[in-house]
Order: structure tokens, then sequence, then C-alpha cells
């Protein structure tokens, strides 16, 4: 398939919030539940359509330790799009929920101003009658996010729906 239009979207977030197993479970519709870390940037392509349009979307998995930040200017060069990926895992939350500002001027520093959108990872892990996404949805307001998803990578809950949301967007804002 010969594409029209090339995509790249930069996949950020704290190490071990489920960045890489989002793009597997979108890509190739499969989980592995040991962990293995992201060394620097993995990448996974995924070939779509939009109005008969065939689209390639590049989607850079970056490593989310502070090991790798140096190579952040270049990882995060030519992208169209962001995705800050956090968990909802109770141990995991409050880290992860509140470094979604640095993700953030991260992409601002090094990309301007994209289309970002936030995803709650690991909801299979939690109680989603308990969660209170208040001080989420102020987040994404506050800072023009394109919206939020709560997602799982193990049993796929929004997965398809959220990558769709951004893929939509960065055809629908830059096709010629």
């Amino acid at each position: 398939m010969s594409s029209k239009y090339i995509y790249k979207i930069i996949v950020v977030g704290d190490g071990g919030v489920g960045k890489t197993s989002l793009i597997k479970k979108f890509t190739e519709g499969s989980f592995e539940k040991d962990y293995i870390k992201t060394i620097g940037a993995q990448f996974s392509k995924y070939e779509s359509e939009r109005n008969g349009d065939k689209i390639k979307l590049l989607f850079w998995d970056i490593a989310g330790q502070e090991d790798f930040h140096f190579l952040l200017p270049s990882f995060y060069q030519n992208a169209k799009a962001a995705i800050i990926v956090y968990s909802l895992k109770e141990n995991e939350l409050v880290n992860s929920f509140a470094h979604i500002k640095n993700w953030h001027e991260n992409i601002e520093n090094y990309c301007g101003t994209l289309p970002v959108v936030v995803f709650a990872n690991k909801n299979d892990l939690v109680n989603e009658s308990n969660l209170d996404m208040s001080e989420l949805k102020n987040l994404v307001v506050d800072n023009n996010f394109l919206g939020y998803y709560i997602t799982s990578a193990k049993t796929g809950q929004g997965v398809i729906k959220s990558f769709n949301a951004i893929i939509n967007r960065i055809y629908n804002q830059f096709k010629t």
C-alpha cells in the first residue's frame, strides 16, 4: 500500500505506564504481560485509510526513564501529534499523573504546539467506579489537550477508540 500521508506520533510518559503495550495492542492486537523496559525508543508502523486516502503512522515509543532524556530532542523531531500515557495503578498513579505536565513541557519545547491526548492506562487494575477524573479533566482543559481516554492495554478497553481519535485529528488537520 503506497501511503499518501505519513504521520509521526510520539508516545511519552513515565517508564512502566504501558506505552509499548498500548501500541502493541493497537497495531498488533497483542499483549505481553512481562514488562520489558524500552531502551531509547521503539518504532512501530501502522497503515490505515481515511476517506480513501492511505495513511502510514509511525509511532515513536519513547523511553520514560530519565537515563534517556538526553535523546528527547531528536526523538521528538517532526512529530505531528503526541500521546501522553499515565498509569491508573495505585502505586504508579500519583507520580505518573504529576509528570504529565513535564511531558507536555517537553513536547512544547521540542515540537511547538501539537495535538495531544492523554491515555489513563491500566484501567483493568482499578475499580473504575472509584476513579475521580476531575483533576484530569481540568488538566485537559487547562492545557488545551484534545481529550483523554481511559484505556487498558491488557483488555483492550478504549485502545482502538483512543488511537483512532488522534489519527482522525491529525489526518483532518494535516491533509492537503
